[in-house]
């Protein structure tokens, strides 16, 4: 099933098991149910502390097994064969289940701990989904550490039936003891936040306690990662607060243009961009959204947060990037996850056979195109202008596709749907003026990125766009704030030129510092 060098691989992650453990399957005669077998083998193979059993008149999930410890009955399951992006999640879950520790603080595995139950998770996840492993991770570790959490990771492509009558239209899919809890990437904190209701208070509490900042970096993307370890190495007090760390990295699949590494993807760049800044003395404080930015008092500039929490700091770097750019038409927002989505490589697989639409002809439009023409029946791209914006070897591609249509000088007037998922959409035909339907089950929205500034308005000088004006050194209007990446007026929105950004902010900022601090 494994090939020799993963298998080796596995070999080498085993032996940090501490205690055995036992994987228990279900299966039948399907040929998912013999991959899963072979699986198991090699993983039984692969270390002394691993033995298989086989419950064929278990009431679950067929194939699945669960990874449990000899003689207990809870554990992690998986039902399905995890391979692609979800290996790691299946390594992950056997050395958490066999005794080897978390990579996550003390205080949050405490709280995961001390979590109440019963809560029984299943996560509808698809192999090419480079959201999913988050949140198959976050649960297993529930599962593992809490006998009164059990979570049920699902590949969806061995669960059709099961998905369209859940009606599964978007992954990662979190259902909490049968009901829907959450859609899309969230991490082990975000869930334990949601589970227990006082920890925003405590966070915000101990955000409110901290001593001021030299330099605090709003953003964790590409931008936001570089200011901090540039400002780190200066010696000064460094805090980093985001959403989330990577930033719009962890949406992007493949990365094959940055200095130095031919190949990565986002969410690999992405952690590797947290471990490098953790690596330097820098307050990293994520899952926070900013909410507004106070100009400089006694020297001070005050960032408030949505929690109520205000940090302070003797300069500020904006580095809090850019979103998904959407329509702003009539149900798209009632039907997206239901059908209307951003994400072709997380959701492509559950559109297969079935008609689909890609709203954009640039780069990112044609691309999502080519990779949804393999699984769709028919894709038909819609771009509002008078002809597509991709480069000329993506559109050569397109065109040769056999099942894809391109409509040019159409813009998307609205989603319709039956209430539960989409059934088609309308766009007016800009040249004739005309109205007309196209029957979709898909929407794919791929029109740009829009910056996150609202919180900064009224505040910082933004342009006709929402982007943050700033000087060659990243300097914005107001004195000691500085901005770096996809949320100002540099013009290429790339993870290189981002994180070039990050470092002039960071050094503009320590410069400013220094100057501003000199004795008379």
């Amino acid at each position: 099933m494994l090939e020799a060098g993963l298998k080796a691989q596995l070999s080498a992650y085993l032996e940090n098991l501490r205690t055995p453990i036992e994987l228990v399957a279900t299966l039948d005669d399907g040929r998912a149910s013999q991959q899963t077998r072979e699986l198991l083998d090699d993983i039984r193979t692969s270390s002394a502390k691993v033995t298989v059993r086989e419950e064929p008149d278990a009431d679950v999930r067929r194939p699945s097994f669960l990874i449990t410890k000899p003689g207990e009955d809870v554990g992690v399951r998986f039902a399905g064969v995890p391979l692609g992006h979800e290996f790691t999640s299946l390594v992950l879950a056997l050395l958490h289940v066999g005794g080897h520790p978390p990579r996550h603080d003390a205080e949050l595995l405490d709280a995961v701990k001390a979590l109440t139950g019963p809560l029984h998770f299943e996560t509808y996840f698809s192999l090419t989904c480079q959201n999913c492993p988050d949140v198959v991770q976050a649960l297993n570790t529930m599962s593992a550490l809490n006998p009164a959490v059990t979570h049920t990771a699902i590949e969806g492509g061995a669960f059709a039936a099961e998905v369209a009558e859940r009606e599964v239209l978007s992954v990662p899919a979190v259902y909490l003891n049968g009901e829907l809890f959450g859609q899309g990437r969230m991490e082990l904190a975000e869930i334990v936040a949601r589970l227990d209701s006082g920890s925003a208070d405590r966070e915000a509490g101990r955000m409110d306690g901290k001593d001021t900042f030299d330099v605090l970096v709003v953003g964790g993307g590409p931008a936001g990662a570089t200011t901090a370890m540039y400002a780190a190495r200066k010696g000064i007090r460094t805090g980093l607060v985001a959403e989330r760390i990577g930033g719009q990295v962890l949406d992007t699949a493949g990365i094959e243009n940055f200095p130095s590494v031919p190949h990565t993807e986002g969410t690999q760049f992405a952690a590797a961009l947290e471990r490098h800044v953790r690596e330097y003395e820098v307050d990293v404080m994520p899952r926070q959204r900013a909410a507004k930015l106070h100009a400089a008092v006694d020297g001070l500039v005050e960032v408030e947060f949505e929690t109520g929490a205000v940090l302070r700091s003797r300069t500020v770097v904006v580095a809090s990037g850019a979103r998904w750019r959407t329509m702003d038409v009539p149900g798209e927002q009632e039907y997206r996850n239901k059908g209307v989505t951003f994400c072709p490589h997380c959701d492509g697989p559950l559109f297969k056979g079935k008609p689909v639409a890609v709203i954009g002809g640039g780069n990112s439009g044609v691309e999502a195109a080519i990779d949804l023409a393999g699984l769709a029946s028919h894709v038909t791209l819609l771009e509002f202008g008078d002809a597509l914006r991709a480069d000329e070897v993506l559109q050569r591609k397109l065109n040769s596709l056999p099942n894809v249509t391109v409509v040019t000088g159409a813009q998307t007037t609205e989603v319709t749907g039956d209430g539960r998922r989409v059934t088609g959409l309308t766009y007016r035909d800009r040249p004739s003026g005309d109205s007309r339907n196209l029957a979709v089950e898909g929407v794919f929205v791929q029109i740009g990125l829009l910056p996150n500034t609202d919180w900064v308005n009224g505040a910082l000088e933004l342009n006709d766009r929402g982007e943050i004006v700033i000087d060659a050194r990243g300097a914005t209007s107001a004195p000691g704030v500085f901005a770096a990446g996809d949320c100002t007026t540099t013009p290429h929105k790339q993870i290189v030129a981002a994180a070039g950004d990050g470092a002039k902010a960071a050094l503009s900022a320590f410069d400013h510092l220094i100057r501003t601090t000199a004795p008379a």
